[in-house]
């Protein structure tokens, strides 16, 4: 569980909140015609912008990966390579099927390595599940990404819809109030959607999408480096080369200057 997500939408709704209930209260800042245009205009334009089968797949993965964190990391997973290695040296193939792992791409790797296949086949359905999984995640960033972008448009549009409505009944003092707190609304709407939800997902996702990559390129190469029958400290010494230079020791072990 990403802890940070979930503690950064509670702590900007309770802000919110709070100012919201110092300066009067929540009915006032709840407006229908507000949420129509913010949520329905951003819902239309998204679908423009994206095919079904990419919003099908980004939003729920994306949504999936704001809060959760890959079960190992990368300095992990060349522990992880290495103990594998270790187990495969000593041996075989066979003693790989009974290796467990929390890192279900990982085991997948695993499993090819112990059932026999060939390299070229264990590279290319490993490289093809990784660039499928990051494509589907990079969507899923370029949609919240994209709802965040439309979300303001639409609250000014709702602004100005609004205005235009009061404007329009300028004679009926009665409706004035009305159709000028859905203008304000609209834009305050536009902006929460974009500045406490969308655009920040976004930006968490492509951190996770360069992490993502990084840690299923390295167990590519440690699983391919495992089937070649590599030795357990050749496979760490490679992988480690994935890692900045402050990780790449054990706690207490000196970093060389």
């Amino acid at each position: 569980m990403d802890i940070m997500t979930g503690a950064g939408l509670a702590f900007g709704m309770i802000v919110i909140a709070m100012m919201v209930f110092m300066g009067g209260d929540l009915h006032m800042f709840v407006s229908e015609h507000a949420m129509i245009i913010i949520f329905g205009g951003s819902i239309a334009a998204t679908m423009i912008r994206f095919p079904l089968g990419a919003i099908l797949h980004g939003l729920p993965l994306g949504a999936k990966y704001a809060f959760t964190m890959s079960r190992l990391s990368a300095r992990d997973l060349v522990d992880e390579l290495a103990r594998i290695a270790e187990i495969s040296r000593k041996q075989g193939p066979v003693g790989l099927e009974k290796v467990e792992t929390t890192e279900p791409f990982l085991a997948k790797g695993v499993r090819f390595v112990a059932d026999g296949y060939d390299l070229e086949f264990i590279r290319d359905n490993l490289e093809r599940d990784r660039d499928n999984f990051l494509m589907h995640l990079d969507e899923g960033s370029k949609i919240y990404r994209a709802i965040g972008d439309c979300a303001p448009a639409f609250g000014m549009i709702g602004t100005l819809i609004g205005m235009v409505q009061m404007f329009a009944n300028m004679t009926d003092p009665s409706k004035l109030g009305p159709f000028m707190a859905t203008a304000l609304l609209a834009t305050l709407y536009g902006a929460l959607v974009a500045n406490l939800f969308c655009l920040p997902i976004a930006d968490k996702l492509h951190g996770k999408l360069l992490d993502e990559e990084t840690n299923r390129t390295l167990i590519i190469d440690g699983i391919l480096m495992i089937r070649d029958s590599k030795s357990p400290a050749l496979v760490r010494e490679m992988l480690l080369a994935y890692l900045p230079e402050k990780h790449r020791h054990e706690e207490g072990e000196p970093v060389p200057a």
